[in-house]
C-alpha cells in the first residue's frame, strides 16, 4: 500500500525496497516468509522500477530483490508465473542502461531464471529481447556471468515450441559460436554455450559453412570439460543434430588435429558410465556417427565394439 500510495517519489520507492530486502532472509539465512507471500511484492517491485528506470540504484537493488525471491522460488520448486508488464520493465532496464555492467549482470541473471517458464519465455519473445541479448554479448564478451545468462536465455527462446522468427535466431549462432571460443575454460559458461547452440541447431538456424567450425568447437567444449555431464549431454545433442544435416561434421570428427573425436566420445563414456541420461545422449552421437562409412572404419580402429558391448551389458533393460 505504501509502495502503491508513492509510486511517484522515488526515495520512497527505494525506501520500501530496501525494507523489503530485510524481510527475505533472518541474518542467519534463513527464509522468513513463504515464497508465494514474496512473489506478491513482484509486480509493485518491477512497477517502481519502471517508473524510475533512470534511477541505477533503484535498479540494482529492485533486480538484487527480484533475484533473492526468484532464487527462493526455486529452491521450493515454485512456479513462478511473470505476466509481461514483469518482463517488458527488466527490458526497459536493459535499454536504459546498455553500458552498466552490474546492472546488466543482474538483470541478465534474472531473465535466465524466469525464462525457464514457457509464459515468461512467451512474454520475452513479445517484447524483443533476442536483438537486446546479442547486442550485450557483443558489448560484455568478457563478463562470464553475462554470457551464461544470456546464453541460458537464448535456449529457453530457441528449444520453445513457439519458434522465433528465424532470421533473429540464425543471427545468434555467430555470436554463440564466439562465446564457446572465449569462454572453452570456464566450465558453467561453455555449458550454457552448448545448450544454446543444440536448440539453434534443432532450429535449423546453422549454415553449411558452420557445421566444421561448430563441430570443432563442440570437440573443444568435450575436450575442456569432460567431467561435466549435463555440458557431455549438450555437446552431443548438437553434435547429433549436425551429423543428421550433413557429413561434414562427421569428417571433422576423424580428422581433427586435436584428436580423434571417438577417442573423446570414449573417454567421456568411461567417465559418466554410471549416468544412465548422459549414456543415452552418447549411444545418440554413435549412432549418427555410424551413417557415414569413414567414421565407422574410424570406430573400428578404436575399437568401438567392444565399448557399445559393454553398454549393452550395462543397460540390458535400456
Amino acid at each position: 500500500e505504501f509502495m502503491q500510495a508513492f509510486w511517484d517519489i522515488e526515495e520512497a520507492q527505494a525506501k520500501a525496497i530496501q525494507l523489503l530486502a530485510g524481510f527475505v532472509r533472518d541474518k542467519s539465512g534463513k527464509a522468513l516468509f513463504s515464497v508465494p507471500y514474496l512473489l506478491m511484492f513482484t509486480e509493485s517491485i518491477t512497477s517502481a522500477m519502471k517508473t524510475h528506470v533512470d534511477s541505477v540504484n533503484l535498479q540494482v537493488e529492485g533486480c538484487s530483490l527480484l533475484l533473492e525471491i526468484f532464487s527462493q522460488a526455486l529452491e521450493q520448486d515454485v512456479v513462478v508465473a511473470l505476466d509481461e508488464n514483469v518482463t517488458s520493465s527488466l527490458l526497459d532496464t536493459v535499454r536504459k542502461h546498455s553500458e552498466n555492467e552490474e546492472l546488466l549482470s543482474l538483470v541478465c541473471t534474472l531473465l535466465m531464471m524466469i525464462s525457464a517458464s514457457e509464459v515468461a519465455a512467451e512474454n520475452l519473445r513479445k517484447v524483443g529481447v533476442i536483438p537486446d541479448l546479442l547486442s550485450i554479448l557483443r558489448n560484455f564478451l568478457h563478463n562470464e556471468q553475462i554470457c551464461l545468462s544470456c546464453c541460458g536465455v537464448l535456449w529457453s527462446l530457441a528449444v520453445s515450441e513457439n519458434n522465433v522468427d528465424q532470421a533473429l535466431l540464425k543471427s545468434a549462432v555467430p555470436v554463440t559460436s564466439v562465446v564457446l571460443q572465449e569462454h572453452l575454460q570456464n566450465g558453467a559458461v561453455t555449458e550454457s554455450a552448448c545448450s544454446a547452440l543444440w536448440a539453434l541447431s534443432l532450429q535449423g538456424c546453422l549454415i553449411k559453412n558452420d557445421y566444421e567450425p561448430t563441430t570443432a568447437l563442440l570437440l573443444d567444449a568435450l575436450r575442456m570439460n569432460p567431467g561435466r555431464p549435463v555440458l557431455v549431454k549438450n555437446a552431443c545433442l548438437a553434435l547429433v543434430s549436425l551429423l543428421r544435416l550433413s557429413e561434414i561434421p562427421a569428417l571433422r570428427f576423424i580428422t581433427d588435429s586435436k584428436g580423434s573425436g571417438v577417442n573423446l566420445i570414449k573417454y567421456a563414456y568411461h567417465l559418466h558410465f554410471d549416468d544412465p541420461e548422459v549414456v543415452e545422449d552418447i549411444c545418440m552421437l554413435i549412432k549418427e556417427m555410424a551413417q557415414y562409412d569413414d567414421v565407422v572404419l574410424d570406430m573400428l580402429s578404436q575399437k568401438m565394439e567392444e565399448l557399445l558391448s559393454e553398454i549393452k551389458s550395462c543397460f540390458p533393460s535400456s
